[in-house]
């Protein structure tokens, strides 16, 4: 599997993101020659070398003749269609564009349809958008992950006057990505740079195992007290089985005075409301008094209302927070026919062909209550069906 890495060292936009690219081997003629499919006079892109804190880079510039810098979704989604680009490529690009249309429009209050996309209307976000994917593509990239991405905190000046940093539309797409925030007031994550990676990142989070074989550099326009890149890794997946990495939080909390018969009723909230795991362990806590120990796995974005239900329902007065990562195994689902009913089975691929599999415990419960049978006894018909079915 191959893999890209993008390293937000100094924010992200659709400029440095491209001259990564560029940098780490994306041939820039053949960038062109699909940039030719858009159907689009006006613009033209060229690549230079430059040097950022004693830093070698690629700054990419997308040079416009076109002066419309304010277009509506619908139009820009228009010269998308309209254009001889593979039918996946178009997907993707509308996908993105429409994404960072609604964002616009729930910010400003106005609908998808009537909201004016104003520095962001302009043919340079439609290149950069429509270069990132086919880069992808022309790199053979089958998984992006991205670090986390640093935020400054300022203001700057936009088509309608003076905005708050980060870019109000920059961060609500950001929800849910893990940020930190730098020491500047400089803008170093643009709306651009923000929906290309929330949208085309299979995660967030520290580099993974992996065998790296190129490493290039995209260089923003501003000087910075820091080296103004960002870096890219490609290489191949360290690993002999398929499988995907989950950037999640682990929150944790020890409690010694509770009625244990209320820690049904909390697992049962915290699942509800979006707890990917909620675990107990017995502890020995200080003054040598029994406790337990509750963990419950997250993802980023229910952190919060997680935490609230935990305060809500147990006596702790403090929760542990943390990142980890979850490597999952790439897993499907199948059916099979049995004289007891139908059971559904999860199947995780092991690579090389091998596969480990067991029969839905759910499915089997409620056909061994149904047949007044051993769940045992529907668990190995079930696993007979499928083995005759791969034989």
């Amino acid at each position: 599997m191959r893999i890209a890495y993008i390293d937000c060292i100094a924010g992200a936009s659709g400029d440095m993101l491209l001259g990564a690219l560029v940098d780490v081997g994306l041939s820039l003629n053949d960038l062109k020659e699909k940039l030719e499919l858009l159907k689009l006079s006006g613009f033209e892109i060229e690549a230079q070398q430059v040097q950022k804190n004693h830093l070698r880079a690629t700054h990419l510039k997308v040079l416009v003749t076109d002066q419309k810098t304010e277009r509506q979704v619908p139009e820009m989604i228009e010269i998308i269609q309209r254009s001889d680009l593979p039918e996946h490529i178009q997907n993707q690009a509308i996908e993105i564009i429409q994404k960072l249309g609604e964002v616009e429009a729930r910010i400003h209050g106005t609908s998808l349809e009537q909201v004016h996309l104003h520095e962001l209307g302009g043919i340079d976000t439609i290149v950069d958008v429509v270069g990132f994917i086919v880069g992808l593509d022309l790199l053979k990239i089958d998984e992006l992950i991205v670090s986390p991405i640093p935020l400054g905190r300022g203001h700057i000046q936009s088509a309608q006057g003076e905005i708050p940093l980060p870019a109000p539309a920059a961060l609500e797409l950001l929800k849910g990505v893990p940020v930190y925030g730098v020491e500047t007031d400089k803008e170093l994550v643009t709306p651009t740079g923000a929906v290309l990676l929330t949208s085309l990142a299979t995660s967030f989070g520290s580099i993974p195992p992996m065998k790296v074989e190129a490493v290039g550099y995209g260089a923003g326009t501003r000087e910075m007290p820091f080296p103004n890149v960002l870096r890219v890794l490609i290489g191949t997946k360290e690993s002999h089985y398929p499988a995907h990495i989950d950037r999640l939080v682990l929150l944790e909390t020890n409690i010694d005075d509770m009625n244990p018969e209320l820690y049904d009723h909390l697992m049962d909230r915290l699942f509800q409301n979006g707890a990917l795991d909620v675990s107990l362990f017995p502890i020995q806590m200080k003054k040598n008094r029994p406790g337990t120990m509750l963990q419950v796995l997250t993802p980023p974005e229910k952190v919060m209302e997680l935490k609230h239900i935990i305060y809500e329902e147990t006596t702790t007065l403090g929760i542990r927070q943390q990142w980890i990562e979850r490597e999952c195994l790439l897993r499907r689902f199948d059916r099979v026919e049995t004289v007891y009913g139908s059971i559904q089975i999860k199947i995780a691929d092991l690579g090389e062909g091998k596969i480990k599999y067991s029969p839905e415990y759910e499915d089997c419960k409620a056909l061994a209550k149904e047949h007044n049978l051993p769940v045992r006894v529907i668990i190995e018909a079930a696993i007979a069906a499928f083995e005759r079915q791969q034989a």
